[in-house]
């Protein structure tokens, strides 16, 4: 039997980005002209697949939404959205686990150098919040400027950021609240949240299951939420209003969240900005009654 081309009719669609990528380099000569536009395109900017808008990606391309539709049913499958799904997949894929890391870590024959490592690549993470964040901040601001009330929510390892963001930001704005769910009362902590509140949750992968509750709860309560985290296309970042992203990369065992904290206190900084005098104030006040009650040394 003859081929006249590479792809066969029973090629099922990749359900990988490698796969994916394959099968778009193997049929790429057989594609028509606005195929070959837009599939260049999609293996160009595969970060912008997922977060944005097929007709934005579209427009971005130089083609027509109808061709990127046309373009997933050619490489097999339904629509768009599948197709979509694949990138999504790419950057939610499982983290390696902690013990593993630890386990190489340890067989390291570049022990000696280790210092140096970790402060450049704690460096590399700080460095890279600006080139992440520099258009996403404006809304971030505006979003928490306006809202009623703020709650914050980080749990496991991401409860320190919470925390942190909270208790910074509580120095001259009362109405913030952390969202603990101490002894299983999340569910109680939730009912609270309403339709003029802003909802911040802080998280990386991997991802815990409260969090993703809270970004749930705050959807159907009709809050916003801002979603401070490690990827664009993490679970509590897909539906958020609006997201501000940190790297965790680090030659140790664990997630770095030195970054994470470098942006809350940026973020901070900039909301005591646009806070005025009486965030000023506030702040005075909070400290004399710290150093009134005996709370500082």
């Amino acid at each position: 039997m003859s081929k006249s081309s590479p792809r066969s009719a029973k090629d099922s669609a990749p359900v990988h980005l490698e796969a994916l990528t394959a099968r778009i380099q193997r049929d790429f000569a057989h594609m028509t002209p606005q195929f070959q536009v837009g599939a260049r395109h999609l293996l160009d900017f595969p970060l912008d697949v997922p977060v944005a808008s097929m007709r934005k990606i579209a427009e971005q391309a130089g083609v027509q939404p109808a061709t990127l539709v046309r373009l997933a049913k050619s490489l097999g499958y339904d629509g768009w959205q599948e197709l979509k799904d694949v990138f999504v997949q790419s950057l939610q894929r499982s983290p390696e686990r902690y013990a593993d890391r630890a386990r190489k870590l340890q067989h390291d024959r570049r022990a000696g150098n280790a210092l140096g490592r970790a402060i450049g690549a704690q460096a590399d993470n700080i460095r890279r919040i600006e080139a992440g964040n520099v258009e996403r901040l404006p809304a971030a601001l505006q979003l928490l400027s306006r809202a009623r009330q703020v709650y914050v929510a980080g749990f496991r390892a991401s409860f320190a950021a919470a925390f942190l963001f909270q208790y910074q930001y509580r120095l001259f704005r009362p109405s913030v609240t952390l969202l603990r769910g101490d002894a299983g009362t999340l569910e109680m902590e939730l009912r609270a949240l309403g339709k003029d509140d802003v909802v911040v949750i802080i998280g990386f992968a991997p991802y815990s299951r409260e969090a993703l509750r809270v970004a749930q709860a705050a959807q159907q309560a009709g809050s916003r939420v801002l979603a401070i985290c490690d990827s664009a296309v993490a679970p509590i970042a897909l539906n958020a209003d609006c997201a501000l992203l940190f790297s965790t990369d680090t030659p140790s065992f664990f997630p770095s969240s030195t970054a994470a904290t470098a942006l809350i206190e940026l973020l901070i900084e900039q909301l005591l900005t646009k806070a005025g005098k009486q965030a000023v104030s506030r702040i005075e006040a909070a400290e004399e009654q710290l150093h009134q009650t005996g709370a500082y040394l």
